[in-house]
């Protein structure tokens, strides 16, 4: 059985990127950062969604509409597919661990269904492709 928190990397000049589970639709990553952000003109525009959560340490997401956003250990946050993100800082003095999942909707293979009691949009798997 593998550990999120195991053999972590002792180099601390950059940031270490880990796929946990890669598929067709989504992407699960372990981050282990030390002070790193992203550079300046480095700004994420990704064709999947990010939902991204800080297991330790801290960081902070800074969105071309001029927001930012700190994240605190057990934080998480979700940003769709195509909205323009960078990481503007991460704790210098400690380690900053990420687990981030990309992920697409196959929507070949959804069903769109309305909840009767709250109306919301339900999205379910019908079991085939089209």
């Amino acid at each position: 059985m593998d550990n999120i928190y195991s053999n972590i990397p002792d180099d601390r000049a950059r940031e270490h990127f880990f796929d946990l589970i890669r598929t067709e639709s989504v992407r699960v990553e372990r981050i282990v950062s030390h002070g790193q952000s992203s550079p300046e003109a480095g700004w994420y525009d990704q064709d999947e969604h990010e939902w991204v959560m800080v297991l330790e340490g801290a960081g902070t997401i800074q969105f071309e509409d001029g927001r930012e956003i700190t994240l605190d250990k057990g934080d998480y946050l979700n940003i769709p597919a195509h909205i323009r993100h960078r990481v503007s800082w991460t704790k210098p003095d400690k380690m900053t661990l990420w687990l981030a999942v990309f992920y697409r909707w196959i929507l070949s293979a959804l069903e769109t269904t309305v909840c009767a009691e709250c109306s919301r949009r339900r999205y379910v798997y019908s079991g085939k492709s089209r």
